[in-house]
């Protein structure tokens, strides 16, 4: 089975939407969102466009929607689409659970209310080598210790995981993973503390927004991130799109059901790889190819040439 895995925010680089394939599906993608949004969707990869998260994660669903397009007139239909944070946005319109026109607004609409909750002093960081359990042990002694909250905001993988929190209390946790056999520890591009009860209002406001716009039943599997397990229905993808900035992203959870569901090539839309490495990682007899990385033409074929040999 072919997956399209999308990433979330933090893969961005400049200007990744002029590196999408020269195909007429990605130029006419590209064309219906500068349309909707009311703007050029090029100019939204520059180094300073890139510091808006508004920018960020419109264009971010614009890049997994124009790769999902192209794809399908090559032939090649995902049976199951899943995405981390505000990639679950075209993992649904790739499912048919949700119109490209109507991701779009929903994205700017999030986008807004996250950086409107916290336009500056908040972010994510990335810790390997300490398990979920650990991590939060140490965030429950972080706060013990009178420091502000640091929150377990994905779990990409068993040893893989993000935390959010403010920027001074996100340094110093960090410093205590090291010092507690953390492998690695950075902060991340990512400037609002993403997937934590820090974004609570900002998602009861969006759940509202997402009550106007209508959803569907997948056509294919849609695999959700809140629980990392399928979701059948309209308003299931609904919740889950509308509350995920709230809540632990569950990816490994995610990426683990959609191997025992028969995944054997998974495509990462660009401007990832990330995901490609973990799925690699974890799971070796699964193709995994991250799209920014390979030209169009070589994409599709090495997915046609694995899916025919599993």
């Amino acid at each position: 089975m072919l997956a399209l895995i999308f990433p979330g925010q933090g893969a961005q680089t400049d200007g990744f939407l002029h590196r999408l394939p020269p195909h007429p599906a990605v130029h006419a993608t590209l064309d219906e969102a500068s349309s909707v949004l009311g703007i050029d969707i090029l100019t939204l990869d520059t180094p300073d466009a890139l510091r808006s998260t508004v920018a960020v994660q419109c264009g971010l669903t614009v890049a997994g929607v124009a790769l999902a397009r192209a794809l399908a007139d090559e032939g090649l239909k995902p049976e199951m689409s899943a995405g981390l944070s505000v990639g679950a946005y075209p993992a649904a319109v790739s499912c048919g659970a949700l119109t490209f026109h109507d991701a779009l607004n929903m994205v700017r609409r999030r986008a807004e209310l996250m950086e409107a909750a916290y336009p500056s002093g908040y972010g994510l960081a990335a810790v390997s080598g300490l398990t979920e359990h650990e991590l939060a042990t140490l965030a429950a002694r972080h706060a013990e210790a009178g420091e502000p909250p640091v929150y377990i905001g994905n779990v990409n993988a068993p040893r893989q995981i993000v935390m959010a929190g403010a920027n001074a209390a996100l340094d110093s946790f960090l410093a205590r993973a090291l010092a507690a056999g953390a492998r690695k520890a950075t902060r991340l591009a990512v400037s609002v503390p993403s997937h934590c009860e820090l974004l609570a209002n900002a998602s009861d406001e969006l759940s509202a927004y997402a009550r106007t716009i209508h959803f569907s039943a997948p056509q294919s599997i849609y695999i959700g991130n809140r629980g990392g397990r399928p979701l059948y229905t309209a308003d299931a993808i609904r919740d889950d799109l509308a509350t995920n900035m709230r809540y632990t992203v569950r990816w490994f959870d995610a990426l683990t059901v959609m191997q025992e569901m028969g995944m054997r090539v998974a495509i990462e839309a660009p401007p990832g790889q990330v995901l490609t490495d973990i799925t690699r990682e974890h799971y070796p007899d699964v193709a995994a190819l991250a799209a920014s990385t390979l030209p169009l033409e070589r994409l599709t074929a090495t997915a046609r040439r694995r899916l025919e040999t599993r």
